[in-house]
Formats: structure tokens, C-alpha cells, sequence
């Protein structure tokens, strides 16, 4: 029977690769945008492997703090927390000098209408962060849909390819990336460059929006007819390892899973423990923004949770009645509108 307390322990519980790396890691950490969707667990991952690695060091989360269930789960677990606006410059110089940041702020959903926001946030705010904290180490979360969409013949984009991103939204997490580059050329500031691609923690991601559709009878769009994802707890895992990874020049790496899924066969798959048939709309491309992860399973080693048993779990997830967060990853977008 899953749990939000099951599910939570299992995010947050280190490897021994994480112990074993957070005892090199110096100093404390911050976490920008720790109240997202991935930062509260992550600062509960990165206190629960200092302990079990025997260190003392502060994980410091900052966020507006909008979500009042990330606020009261940090609390409960004994993070840190300092409620700030980032983009009030006020408040972002006030934070603390730390050794360590991992940042994690950004806009995504809404920005058609409000391109404005979404640019002040991914784009002019990092430069800000850049300048503040230039003696830090800084994990940078980025997205992989900066890449162009390409063949699946191609097995995905390297790090060593070049961006195309596509509408407004990646176009200002490119920004993102070049800001921090920035820092990193002019100040010498050591960056880890974190191209995310899709992490799933069952209350939210591409696996739950397909079981969704399937058990609300909504067809599933097939035009992009794959995609990669990753379990976030490993996902998580790899933002806190990077920060000994952080370097200048940027070293730069695509996280996601090793596997390119089929959106038909995966559904499928969630249809049969659904107990019900999945509906398809649309015509299958041959392309999509996909992501080759294989020098993130070379310096990381593979997601301690396969693609096939986040299927199960995503099925088992609905079916025990698991809330979901009500944040759709809009995977099937291929025009960068959001």
C-alpha cells in the first residue's frame, strides 16, 4: 500500500555513493527554489546522507514557500528554512554566504501571456544569483527541451551537441545557462550544469499524467511517440554528487533515464495494471526531444529505480489513491509552449 510517507522515505533515503561523496563535500548547503516539486525532498536527502556520512553541515532551503505542504514536511523533518523572494534583491543579499548552492528556481507553466515573468525569473534573476554567490560551487538545474527535437533514430541528444531551443521557455532557460556561464568565465565560479530531463515522483511527472488520462478516459497524444524519464530520487541524487562535479569551465550533464520509452507501450503498459484499456490521439512523428544520458550513467552509475518498476509503481500509486500535485508535464508539447 502506497503512502506519502512511503513514497517520501524512498526519495529520501541516500546511497552509499551519495555518503560517500557527502563526506568530500565542504561546507553547507543552500537550496534555491527548495520549494518546488523536487527541492524539499532534496534537502531532506542531503540531511539524511550528512548524518549517515557522520559530517556536520547545514542544508539551508529558500523559497517563497507557496506550497504549505513542502513548508510543513521541511519543518517536520528539521531543514532549515528562510522564506525569500529572489527576485527582490533585498532579500536574495541578505541570504547567507555558503560554500555550496543548489539552484533550482525557474517558471515554466504560464508563460504563454506572461513571457515577462518567466524571462525575469530563468534569465535575469540568475545573473543576480551568479553575482551573489561567484565563490560558491552552484548546481544549476537546466532542462534538456533546450536541445532541438531529433530523430529517434539518433538516440538522443550529447552534451556535446548543439542547443536549438524551441519557443519562449527553453529559450529563457538557455539564458539561464549562459548567465551562470558568465560567472563561471569572468569569476572563475565552479558550476555544475544539471540538464534535467523529466523526473517522475508518482505524485506528479509523465508517467502519472498518462495514468491519469487512462482512468479519466482521455486520450493520450501520440504525435511525439517518446521520451526519457528518470526516478527522482536518483535524480536528486545527482544534483547534491554535482557539486563535486562543479567546475570552470561549466561542466555540463544530461539527467535522465537510460531508456528511450515508447508513449504507446508504456501506457499500455499502465493500462494493463490499470485494468483499462489506454486511448490514443493522433499520429505517431519520428522524433522528439530525447536526451542521451550515457555519461550521466558513466560518472553516476544507473537510477537505482528502472523504468519498468516506475510503471508498476505510477499504476499501484493511482490505484491506492495517491494525490496527484495538479502540475502536468505537457510532455507531448513540441512547439515550447507552455
Amino acid at each position: 500500500m502506497w503512502t506519502e510517507e512511503k513514497l517520501n522515505e524512498l526519495l529520501t533515503t541516500p546511497s552509499q555513493a551519495l555518503i560517500e561523496d557527502m563526506k568530500k563535500i565542504k561546507g553547507d548547503i543552500l537550496v534555491l527554489g527548495a520549494g518546488g516539486k523536487m527541492g524539499y525532498t532534496l534537502c531532506v536527502l542531503a540531511k539524511n546522507a550528512i548524518k549517515a556520512a557522520g559530517v556536520e553541515k547545514r542544508v539551508i532551503a529558500v523559497s517563497r514557500f507557496s506550497d504549505e505542504y513542502a513548508v510543513n514536511y521541511l519543518k517536520s523533518e528539521g531543514i532549515e528554512i528562510i522564506p525569500c523572494d529572489l527576485l527582490n534583491l533585498e532579500q536574495l543579499n541578505a541570504l547567507p554566504e555558503v560554500e555550496n548552492v543548489i539552484y533550482m528556481a525557474g517558471r515554466k507553466f504560464g508563460t504563454d501571456g506572461e513571457e515577462w515573468k518567466t524571462w525575469s525569473l530563468n534569465s535575469t534573476l540568475p545573473a543576480f544569483v551568479a553575482e551573489k554567490f561567484k565563490k560558491s560551487r552552484i548546481v544549476v538545474f537546466s532542462s534538456g527541451n533546450i536541445y532541438p527535437i531529433v530523430p529517434l533514430s539518433s538516440g538522443g541528444c550529447t552534451e556535446k551537441d548543439k542547443v536549438g531551443p524551441i519557443g519562449e521557455y527553453p529559450m529563457s532557460v538557455l539564458a539561464r545557462e549562459r548567465a551562470f556561464e558568465y560567472a563561471a568565465n569572468t569569476y572563475g565560479t565552479k558550476i555544475f550544469m544539471y540538464r534535467l530531463n523529466f523526473a517522475v515522483d508518482l505524485r506528479y511527472g509523465v508517467l502519472y499524467d498518462m495514468a491519469n488520462n487512462i482512468v479519466n478516459g482521455n486520450p493520450i497524444r501520440v504525435e511525439t511517440p517518446c521520451l526519457n524519464c528518470i526516478w527522482q530520487g536518483s535524480a536528486n541524487e545527482y544534483a547534491l554528487r554535482g557539486i563535486l562535479l562543479a567546475d570552470s569551465p561549466v561542466y555540463t550533464l544530461n539527467i535522465t533515464g537510460p531508456e528511450i520509452l515508447s508513449i504507446k507501450k508504456t501506457a499500455k503498459q499502465l493500462g494493463e495494471y490499470l485494468g483499462k484499456e489506454p486511448i490514443f490521439e493522433g499520429e505517431e512523428g519520428n522524433d522528439a526531444y530525447l536526451n542521451d544520458a550515457s555519461k550521466c550513467m558513466e560518472v553516476f552509475g544507473y537510477p537505482s529505480v528502472t523504468a519498468n518498476e516506475l510503471i508498476r509503481w505510477q499504476a499501484e500509486w493511482i490505484l491506492d489513491g495517491g494525490r496527484g500535485l495538479g502540475k502536468p508535464t505537457h510532455f507531448e508539447e513540441r512547439k515550447g509552449s507552455y
